[in-house]
């Protein structure tokens, strides 16, 4: 992760470092050595992710790439999004959502939980199978892709029920995710809860620029309810198809996906085919979106 670019821009490393400093490990060296079990824990794998989208914003910023209009995050990317905007300080970030990958893997033991994804059905119609195999447990519809991409998430069997569901109402496939929580779904109440008293503890300020967020779609100004958002955030659905959609309202034609990889990018053609999608991650990629957008 940022192995090529982090020997080029030191900022890389620097931003790495501070997240280390509040983590009181070697978040680069997990980055680059592993091991991958340790990667793949949630309250490992978020400031993971949140340390490479703040080193990637500072790369951009330093080379003089252009502020954007709006900055929209895929869960918690929504948190990297508010610290590129002003509104949280990266040192915080790194606490909050160390805590809140905790948070939500002791929400539900493991093996109660479980996600899949649902490729290939209408929105309505996996929210359909989603109330028909509930019985009296929680499955839900929790991250909105792109048309015809569902996650949903919930009591383990429960799943299990909704992906036979899925698939007898004619979804291409359903398939269990190799996740243990089922994230955005009601059952992460607890998760919120103690995630609100650390929010309470930090300074929210009203982003420089504005951030979409993910449970209702549009900006927010004021610090009170970005701190609400973000505890309802932990057990809500993600609309990223109406976040995507919010920005092509706003004329938006032109991302950069300013993290590790290009998923959000792939998604966000899939949405709409208008949008010009670049990478940041590779030294390459890099070069080739700050060229397109400043253009």
């Amino acid at each position: 992760m940022l192995a090529a670019i982090g020997s080029e821009r030191p900022v890389v490393r620097s931003t790495f470092d501070e997240a280390s400093s509040v983590l009181g490990y070697d978040l680069w060296d997990l980055a680059q050595v592993g091991p991958q079990d340790r990667q793949n824990l949630t309250e490992c794998t978020q400031p993971l992710i949140l340390a490479s989208s703040v080193a990637l914003w500072r790369v951009w910023s330093e080379a003089g790439g252009p502020a954007p209009t709006v900055l929209a995050g895929h869960s918690l990317g929504e948190f990297s999004a508010l610290v590129c905007a002003g509104a949280i300080d990266f040192p915080d970030a790194v606490r909050l959502v160390r805590n809140r990958g905790q948070y939500m893997q002791q929400a539900v033991p493991v093996g109660e939980g479980a996600m899949a994804a649902v490729l290939g059905l209408d929105d309505h119609l996996v929210a359909e199978a989603c109330n028909e195999a509930s019985a009296g447990q929680v499955v839900q519809a929790v991250n909105l892709n792109a048309p015809g991409q569902v996650v949903i998430a919930g009591h383990a069997a429960a799943v299990e029920r909704a992906i036979v569901a899925c698939k007898a109402r004619g979804a291409k496939r359903a398939m269990a995710l190799p996740v243990s929580a089922p994230f955005h779904t009601s059952l992460m109440k607890p998760a919120g809860d103690r995630l609100a008293v650390d929010l309470s503890g930090i300074d929210i300020r009203s982003p420089t620029i504005p951030v979409v967020h993910n449970v209702h779609a549009r900006p927010e100004s004021d610090p009170e309810r970005i701190r609400t958002l973000l505890v309802q955030q932990i057990h809500s659905p993600v609309l990223w198809v109406d976040c995507v959609r919010f920005l092509l309202g706003q004329g938006i034609e032109r991302i950069a996906e300013i993290g590790p990889g290009k998923v959000l990018a792939g998604l966000c053609k899939r949405i709409d085919s208008v949008l010009q999608c670049h990478g940041t991650e590779e030294p390459s990629d890099m070069t080739a979106a700050l060229a397109a957008l400043a253009a």
